[in-house]
């Protein structure tokens, strides 16, 4: 120990950083969602052959079923020793943009054999995409999408026998039999899901397709609109509002009921399925956490039974802490009394010897890496689906070359804004994109913090190797991989071959703080007591204190705990690359029109620089963002990895209708391209409705970017208003909220009358107060109440007319 940043306290016994100023569209941070089904077989199998599986005819989907191209009989999968493994199968499922679901399912999976489970883990992604199964449907209509779901949820080698008869009589989890009598299966796949919210309460790249299906098949239209209910014994559960399943109009009822004839809502879809779900979100968010509520609603309404209460937890708070608790209180808690017989895991303790102390031994790892030849020639390199779904980023992106960049505020300003522009002519079959798309950045750390690694833990940054899944017994004794290795196909965080320089250049996230749950995984690599100690320590939830204050105030990222801090800590490659975060993208909104720049790609950045603290003081020296840091040293003919994502920004196909932007400081991004779009289709003859513009800064002088362009578009005619507020330009401080509400009957007549569109880009913060100046004037100027007046946003952000990309 090298520092007193981790010493022993007195009686001790024993997500991204740039993320908050540039105009990154995030939803990155946070929110992750734990799902927990519990499955009986939905399909039965033939029975003039066991290899296929008879579709319920009640779903109208499949009558002779699916086949399992790896096995097709139940028989010829291994028994599960339920000695040793009381609780039976229980399969986690994950949903995740940056890692941190993927980072839970592995806590849980490395608990559950104390707590008598064999578990194993699977990418969401495998759900829908697995080609383990064939579809034969003798010509009938198939929902393959939903028949893969449940052919994966069900599958019969993760399934189990249980007692249910005290687990309660729910009519919504009953399968009638050939009598009409209502019975519970005693036959059931367990499984648990942790997915993210994304956005502006949206899902995960890799639950999408899964989403998709369960709205279709839950009836509910608006994933916007949920609740969460309290019951009398202090539990929660999730529920949909009365406008979730019908939005409330004529056409929506139509939908539902053309959903519900045609066979597509069906509330028995998931009749065998027990399940618990905890919600991982961020309450700076409208939407928070509302991917949980809405699968937690959604298998209620397929006719899933909850065996626990939902938990929610907040990433602007203590997401772990969150999680941590629900873990402990409540999820074990019910598996245990649900699954787990009395006095079974003690005969299970006794029956497999570990009733004695363990050997100290480096944790189990789901990675080998295999070291290769420099000059090794025609080497493989790792195939796409191999590679975790969110981590898919790192093959999807493509070095493109910086062709112009300039600082856009004045020099009196402290400050920096950058314009950039990236060439991207050479990779238009990938990188073509669409006016206000979103641009996902690779960023790398500096050549400084990567030597510093690589000397702390003694890597060879040259050498080149092979990351493969590993083998090791160990694994699948004790969960660390084994499931992940097994029962999924996305199994290795980044592509391979690679250098150890690139490796910790562009995969690890060297700089960033890491999470409690990273500081308790590293903990066992360092060979002092102390430095293992303060780690463990800072991991507890005893810890919480000094973790925000040494950690998160300090801005200690791991590079800085291995080569300052715990210099005791000796790591294998394998090991650092299973405990060390992903480094992930930054996403930016693309600044410039498409039709206008094919070739070019312009995105507009602050820099990010904050103080540090050290033990509650400051002094600690300046932190700056890696990715605008990264950005901000480029120069002309510099590469960056980059990647177009599709945004949620659209300007209405009918071009006449007015749109009403909210873009204050790096905001203006998105709005700067779509108002060089109208201005290119108004010199083509395009004519289009009202263009108005609410740009804010602090002051005129410093931080007015991109002046010159809004000023002449104004004068053009294409930018029909400009409304400036400048915050420390008087005594006291005007928004853009605030130009908002002087104009409220104006606002109304536009987006009633006219049926405007409305942009909002930028914080948080700020993207909650226009929501509620707008609900103030819809609610005056309309003369209907609050909630109405709400409704009314939440009808327009339906119908792609109210659109927001925040960042917290």
């Amino acid at each position: 120990m090298s520092s007193s940043l981790f010493s022993v306290m007195p009686g001790d016994g024993g997500d991204s950083d740039d993320a908050l100023l540039t105009n990154a569209v995030v939803g990155l941070g946070a929110t992750t969602l734990l799902l927990l089904l519990s499955t009986t077989a939905y399909y039965y199998y033939n029975k003039s052959s066991s290899s296929a599986y008879k579709y319920n005819n009640d779903m109208k989907k499949i009558k002779n079923g699916t086949k399992s191209k790896s096995d097709n009989a139940d028989e010829n999968y291994p028994k599960l020793d339920r000695a040793k493994y009381p609780g039976g199968h229980l399969t986690i499922y994950y949903g995740s943009q940056t890692g941190t679901a993927q980072m839970f399912a592995k806590q849980i999976v490395s608990e559950a054999e104390n707590h008598g489970f064999c578990a194993r883990i699977v990418d969401l992604q495998d759900v829908v995409d697995n080609d383990d199964f064939d579809f034969h449907h003798n010509g009938e209509e198939v929902d393959e999408d939903a028949a893969l779901l449940r052919a994966t949820l069900a599958h019969p080698r993760y399934r189990d026998d249980h007692d249910d008869e005290n687990a309660g009589d729910t009519a919504a989890a009953a399968a009638a039999d050939s009598n009409g009598h209502h019975k519970l299966p005693q036959q059931r796949s367990k499984a648990l899901f942790f997915m993210a919210t994304y956005g502006e309460g949206e899902p995960t790249d890799n639950a999408q397709q899964f989403v998709d299906i369960m709205k279709v098949k839950s009836g509910i239209s608006n994933i916007y609109k949920f609740g969460t209910e309290i019951h009398g014994d202090g539990t929660m559960s999730a529920s949909a509002s009365s406008g979730s399943i019908c939005l409330g109009d004529d056409n929506d009822g139509a939908k539902e009921a053309a959903a519900a004839a045609d066979g597509r809502r069906d509330t028995t879809f998931l009749h065998d399925i027990d399940y618990a779900v905890f919600g991982l979100g961020n309450m700076q968010y409208e939407h928070y956490n509302n991917m949980g509520r809405f699968i937690d609603a959604a298998l209620e309404q397929c006719g899933a039974r909850r065996v626990a209460p939902i938990g929610l937890g907040n990433d602007d708070d203590d997401l772990e802490g969150d999680f941590e608790t629900w873990k402990d209180n409540v999820l074990w808690p019910a598996l245990m009394g649900r699954y787990v017989k009395k006095g079974a895991m003690k005969k299970a303790t006794v029956e497999n010897g570990e009733g004695g102390k363990k050997t100290a031994a480096l944790p189990p790892c789901p990675y080998t890496v295999e070291y290769l030849q420099t000059a090794a020639v025609g080497i493989t390199s790792s195939p796409d689906s191999s590679i975790q779904t969110s981590s898919k980023h790192y093959s999807q992106a493509v070095d493109c070359p910086v062709v112009a960049s300039r600082e856009l505020r004045d020099p009196s300003d402290p400050g920096s804004t950058i314009h950039m522009e990236i060439d991207i002519s050479k990779h238009m079959d990938t990188m073509k994109y669409t006016t206000a798309d979103n641009l996902g950045i690779l960023p790398k750390n500096d050549d400084a913090t990567v030597k510093a690694v690589a000397d702390a833990l003694n890597f060879d940054l040259d050498r080149v190797f092979h990351l493969l899944p590993s083998n090791n017994d160990n694994i699948k004794k004790d969960g660390g991989g084994s499931a992940e290795s097994s029962s999924s196909k996305h199994t290795l965080p980044f592509p391979t071959p690679c250098t150890v320089r690139e490796c910790l250049e562009r995969y690890c996230d060297l700089t960033g703080p890491p999470r409690r749950s990273d500081l308790k995984q590293l903990a066992p690599y360092a060979q002092n007591d102390m430095d293992r100690k303060a780690l463990l320590r800072m991991s507890s939830k005893e810890g919480k204190a000094e973790y925000k204050e040494k950690i998160i105030e300090a801005h200690v990222g791991i590079a800085d705990i291995v080569t300052r801090l715990c210099t005791s800590i000796v790591c294998p490659l394998e090991h650092f690359i299973m405990v060390c975060p992903r480094l992930q993208p930054r996403y930016y909104t693309i600044s410039s029109s498409s039709t206008v720049y094919p070739t070019t790609i312009h995105i507009t950045l602050a820099v990010l620089e904050t103080e540090k603290k050290v033990a509650g003081a400051a002094g600690g020296g300046v932190f700056r963002g890696l990715c605008s840091g990264y950005l901000a040293g480029l120069k002309n003919g510099d590469l960056i990895r980059a990647f177009v994502r599709e945004s949620t920004f659209r300007l209405p196909k009918q071009v006449g209708r007015p749109v009403i932007m909210f873009g204050p400081g790096t905001g203006i991004a998105p709005m700067r391209a779509i108002l060089q779009e109208r201005s290119h289709g108004r010199k083509n003859g395009v004519e289009h409705g009202a263009s108005i513009l609410y740009f804010g800064c602090k002051n005129r002088t410093m931080d007015y970017i991109y002046r010159d362009e809004l000023e002449l578009l104004r004068d053009e005619g294409t930018l029909t208003e400009l409304h400036l507020a400048f915050s420390r330009e008087q005594n006291h401080k005007v928004y853009v909220q605030n130009l908002l509400a002087q104009r409220a009957a104006e606002t109304w007549r536009l987006i009633h009358d006219e049926m405007a569109s409305i942009f909002v880009c930028g914080a948080v913060k700020m993207g909650a107060d226009v929501d509620h100046t707008l609900q103030d004037i819809i609610s005056e100027q309309g003369g209907m109440s609050r909630e109405k007046a709400k409704a009314y946003l939440d009808k327009m952000a339906v119908a792609g007319r109210f659109i927001q990309e925040l960042w917290s």
